[in-house]
Order: structure tokens, then sequence, then C-alpha cells
């Protein structure tokens, strides 16, 4: 049995050692002893490979010991932590963490089941509240007029009339102005079309 503990914040700033002593603090009351320690400086937003896990979950074999100090340093939203435990309760790894009081013994028994259902809930509702304040917050940009999504090829030629008009006068091809302009010539093509006729 090997126990691992994973460190991680996201920026110099945040101490690495804060997390390391209070994993030592608890494994020594717990009487474990932390064979291997994964540290690492990385944004939560990363990936789960740029964050290490998906190296600590192929690492990890069965009955050993996952240890974190909150479950915040293992990943950015309740979705993901449910995938990450639902993944080390199905190669029956043992996984601590502290600031929650969570211990999963690495079996799919009544308390593993809770925890993960609680986890696929939470993501659930996560998931819902993100998309009822997107939904919000473009509602409240419309009303305010703003022009949402990607700019449209025409709109990105507004303000250059006069220089494809000078083009146009010297007979440059339309495939080449919209080179220049970095839009498509159909676009061009209809962007004439519709304003400078």
């Amino acid at each position: 049995m090997t126990t691992v503990g994973y460190l991680r914040v996201s920026t110099d700033g945040q101490e690495l050692e804060v997390q390391k002593l209070a994993i030592l603090d608890y494994c020594n009351k717990e009487k474990l002893s932390v064979d291997e320690w994964i540290k690492i400086k990385v944004s939560s937003k990363k990936s789960t490979k740029k964050r290490r896990v998906d190296e600590l979950l192929e690492k990890l074999n069965v009955n050993d010991v996952l240890v974190v100090s909150e479950l915040s340093r293992l990943a950015r939203s309740v979705g993901q932590i449910a995938i990450i435990v639902n993944e080390l309760i199905q190669k029956k790894i043992q996984f601590i963490s502290i600031k929650e009081n969570i211990r999963i013994n690495g079996k799919m028994d009544i308390a593993a089941k809770m925890t993960v259902t609680m986890f696929s809930l939470f993501a659930e509702i996560e998931r819902d509240l993100i998309s009822e304040r997107t939904k919000e917050g473009l509602q409240a940009a419309r009303q305010k007029g703003v022009l949402l999504g990607r700019p449209k090829g025409g709109r990105k030629l507004t303000g250059k009339e006069d220089f494809i008009k000078e083009e146009l006068k010297y007979q440059t091809p339309v495939s080449v102005i919209a080179r220049k302009l970095g839009v498509g010539r159909d676009t061009l093509t209809r962007f004439i079309k519709e304003t400078l006729k």
C-alpha cells in the first residue's frame, strides 16, 4: 500500500507547505506515512494532464491511498471531482480529503455511493446555475443593445468603406481586397452590394 500526498497551488503566492503540513498532521494522527508527494504549481483551469491528475490516477494501484488537504486542490468544479472520485472508487483506491472530512475506503459501499451521488447531484445543480446565470447575462446584454456572438464579416468591414472604394477605383480584384482585410471574398462581395452600391 502506497500513500500519496497531492499538493497543488495556482500561483507562487500560495504555499505548498501549508497543504503538506495539513496532510502530515492528519497522517500522523491516523498512523499513516506518506510515501510520495506530487507537488505542482498550476491553475485549476488547466487540464487534468497539466495538473498531473491523469498521471496520479495511472500511478495509483488497488488499496493505495490518495490524500489531499481539500477537494479544490484536486479539481475546479464539483463535476470534475465527481468524475475523479468515481474513478478512484472503480480502481479501489482509498481517498481522503481532510478539510471536507471525506474518507472513501476504496470500495463501492453505501458511504462511497452516497458520496458519488452527492457530488453528481451538486455537479448537476452547478451546471444548472451556470446555465441560468449565462441566460440571465445574455438577456441583460441584449436589453442593453450589446451585439452577441462573433462579429459578422460585414461588421468587421464597417469603417473600411473608403479603403474598399479606393481599391475598387484602381480595379484591385475583390479577392485581393478581401485578403488584405482578413475576410472571405463572399463576405466582401456581399458588403459591397449591401453598403457601397
